[in-house]
């Protein structure tokens, strides 16, 4: 039921609902006894163009948990399927989430407004459809850091706690998200339809998605060609700033990729700091398939999955026809990716200009950062202290000296090349090099907190770090410094489900 104030929060103008029946389930969130704001993000609202003032309220924590329901939603659970560590799941949707419909942000931009945590809806498989506080708390502090890095993402608008317990391998305080996306349309969306043969709903989908992702490629014969070459366009460009962020997603199943180019879903996610390209801390990726330097590779056959469903649409008269074109795109994600992450590595290494060798300059220092076991973040923000003549904080990272001492030569001589004045070229690898991350302990510590004492301090501190990772202030040296190497080998994620 709303009420007078939830009448007036949103400006709805749902397109899902509206333009897509038959791919969602309507579906009321559960309400809950006791909702409270645990954290608003005034910054996002502002950005929506919703007034901060009234959702910030105790009206606010009654919608965001699913209590009431604000006029103009049109909440419903959407349906998907995908594959799960390379398996296929003809059926997953949404178990713990609702989408409340739809708004037109300042610039113009269409954004989903959903919660998480809220409830059992007919896609839950058995789970109770809820989410506890930590897990709710990640989301919101990984995606503000993602969002400082300049890193495409999903957002937390606000997150709201319900006064009930959440059962898990402990009790624990039960809380709801509410997550902003560009869209929550992801391969395993066109999956669902593709898998039951109902064409034509992929095709409905299909052009729903270019009107609200690729709008020039509206009425055009070769528009779903153009879709998968777009879609492996932004996931190229988003997994080399995953990949130069250190950043390891942790469950990139096809459900977990959406076609927006936003990263979704902060489960089992972590940031590396030793550097390795098997690092996994996911708990239930056991075998390393979603280890960090398997996620371009994953991005593509995700990519892959998602052209199979548009074969039928790229030539219906016969859908094999279409493998080679597709195949083609598919190729040229590799070369996608490939560029997308030279210019980003150029920047890092301070390189303003296309040279000969730049690649083998950027992976011979990766793989000295590997051969040494040398923290990624700390490494590349020494470089740029280097770049001004001071390499004492990057020395004391390396063990070997004259390895080190042998690559640093090279990479002197190559910004020789330019003729960037020394503390201009540190300034410019500041602005790309973080010096602030979500480190997985300082992380742990303030879910912890928040989690067992109801305790958001260390959450606040956290959150402001890492909402200015570039800038070096005094007294955050702690939020710079690695967890023990003993820490980072035991570390663990967990989905929170």
């Amino acid at each position: 039921m709303s009420t007078p104030t939830a009448d007036s929060l949103f400006p709805f103008d749902n397109s899902y609902a509206r333009e897509l029946d038959g791919f969602y389930i309507p579906w009321k969130p559960v309400a809950v006894s006791a909702p409270r704001m645990l954290r608003f993000n005034d910054s996002l609202a502002h950005e929506l163009g919703l007034e901060a003032k009234a959702l910030n309220s105790a009206d606010g924590a009654r919608v965001f948990s699913g209590t009431e329901v604000p006029a103009g939603a049109e909440p419903l659970a959407q349906a998907y399927a995908g594959h799960q560590f390379g398996g296929f799941v003809p059926q997953l949707g949404d178990g713990r989430a609702v989408l409340l419909g739809e708004v037109i942000d300042r610039q113009g931009r269409r954004r989903d407004i959903a919660l998480k945590g809220s409830g059992r809806t007919p896609f839950s498989r058995g789970g109770d459809g809820k989410a506890a506080v930590g897990p709710m708390l990640r989301e919101y502090i990984i995606g503000e850091a993602m969002h400082a890095l300049g890193i495409p993402t999903t957002r937390a608008l606000a997150v709201v706690s319900t006064g009930e317990e959440v059962i898990r391998e402990r009790v624990l305080p039960g809380a709801v998200l509410v997550r902003v996306a560009d869209s929550h349309v992801r391969v395993g969306t066109f999956q669902y339809f593709a898998a039951r043969g109902e064409i034509d709903k992929v095709r409905l989908l299909a052009d729903y998605v270019i009107a609200r992702h690729d709008p020039d490629l509206v009425g055009r014969p070769d528009r779903y060609l153009s879709l998968l070459r777009a879609v492996a366009f932004r996931q190229a460009r988003l997994i080399a700033q995953w990949m130069l962020n250190g950043f390891i997603h942790g469950v990139m199943n096809t459900d977990n990729m959406a076609l927006s180019g936003e990263t979704i879903d902060y489960g089992p996610c972590a940031f590396m700091e030793a550097y390795s390209p098997r690092a996994v801390f996911s708990s239930i990726d056991r075998q390393g398939r979603y280890a960090y330097g398997n996620q371009p590779a994953i991005a593509q056959w995700n990519l892959a999955r998602f052209a199979e469903t548009l074969l039928p649409l790229i030539d219906p008269e016969d859908p094999d026809r279409a493998v080679p074109a597709a195949t083609g795109v598919l190729e040229e994600f590799v070369g996608s990716y490939e560029s997308s992450w030279l210019i980003r590595v150029r920047a890092k290494l301070g390189l303003q200009e296309t040279a000969e060798g730049d690649r083998e300059l950027a992976t011979d220092w990766l793989a000295l950062l590997e051969a040494q076991n040398v923290d990624f973040t700390l490494a590349w923000r020494g470089l740029a202290d280097a770049a001004a003549g001071n390499a004492k904080s990057l020395d004391a990272l390396f063990r070997d000296a004259q390895t080190f001492g042998a690559w640093i030569d090279r990479w002197r001589k190559r910004a020789e090349q330019e003729s960037l004045e020394t503390e201009a070229r540190k300034i410019a690898m500041n602005r790309v090099n973080p010096l602030y991350i979500p480190r997985n302990h300082r992380v742990e510590e303030a879910l912890a907190a928040a989690s067992d004492r109801g305790d958001l301090e260390l959450f606040e501190r956290l959150l402001d770090v890492v909402a200015n990772p570039f800038e070096e202030r005094p007294g955050l040296e702690i939020y710079a410094q690695p967890a023990t190497p003993e820490a980072t080998a035991s570390y663990r994620t967990f989905c929170g489900t």
